[in-house]
C-alpha cells in the first residue's frame, strides 16, 4: 500500500523496510528483556529462599509451617512444589526460556499467593499489590511474547511467538492453581 498512492509521489510502503515508518523493535525487546529479569530473578530469589533459605529464607521446613497454618494439606510437598515452580519458572523468564509456560507458571504462583491473602487489604505488607504487580507482569510477557534477545530464539521449534501459545499457557496456569486451591487448601 503506498502512503500516496492518489497522486503518485511517492512509491514508499508504510512500515516496509527503509521506510521512516517502519516499526523499530529494539526498544521494544530491550524492556522486555529488563521486564523478564526484573520479574524472572526476584521469582527465582523467592523459589531459593524456600527451598534453600537462601537470601534469608525460611526454606523447606519453615515454607512448609507456613504452608500448614494457612490450611494447606500437604505443606512439605507445596512449599516443594512453589520453591521449584518460583525457581525454575524465574529463571526461564529471565533468560527467555519457553516464556509462556514460565509467565503461566508464575501466574499459576501468584494466582494462589493472592487467594492467600485475600481479605488482608490491597497494600503491603500483608496485601496483595505486590502479588498481583507480579502476576500481570508474568501474564504480559506471556501474551507479548520474550522479544529478540531470548533463548526461546535458539530452539529449534517454531520461533515465532504467538498469542495463542501464550493464552494456552496461562489458562493451563490458571487451571493449576485452580486445582491446587481446590484439591489441597482446607
Amino acid at each position: 500500500m503506498s502512503l500516496f498512492t492518489s497522486t503518485g509521489m511517492s512509491t514508499t510502503t508504510r512500515g516496509g523496510p527503509g521506510s521512516p515508518l517502519a516499526p523499530s523493535h529494539s526498544g521494544t525487546d530491550i524492556g522486555l528483556l529488563l521486564l523478564r529479569c526484573a520479574v524472572g530473578l526476584t521469582m527465582a530469589v523467592h523459589g531459593s529462599q524456600k527451598l534453600f533459605g537462601w537470601f534469608n529464607g525460611a526454606g523447606l521446613d519453615g515454607t512448609a509451617g507456613f504452608f500448614a497454618s494457612d490450611g494447606y494439606s500437604a505443606p512439605k510437598t507445596m512449599a516443594t512444589i512453589a520453591g521449584l515452580t518460583e525457581t525454575f519458572c524465574g529463571l526461564g523468564l529471565a533468560i527467555g526460556l519457553l516464556t509462556p509456560l514460565a509467565g503461566a507458571g508464575i501466574l499459576g504462583i501468584m494466582l494462589n499467593s493472592i487467594a492467600m491473602k485475600w481479605g488482608n487489604g490491597f497494600f503491603n505488607p500483608s496485601g496483595i499489590e505486590y502479588d498481583l504487580v507480579l502476576l500481570v507482569a508474568a501474564v504480559s510477557l506471556a501474551l507479548a511474547g520474550p522479544g529478540r534477545f531470548a533463548v526461546d530464539h535458539l530452539l529449534p521449534v517454531p520461533r515465532a511467538h504467538r498469542l495463542s501459545h501464550g493464552v494456552a499457557a496461562l489458562a493451563l496456569g490458571a487451571v493449576s492453581a485452580a486445582i491446587v486451591l481446590v484439591a489441597l487448601h482446607n
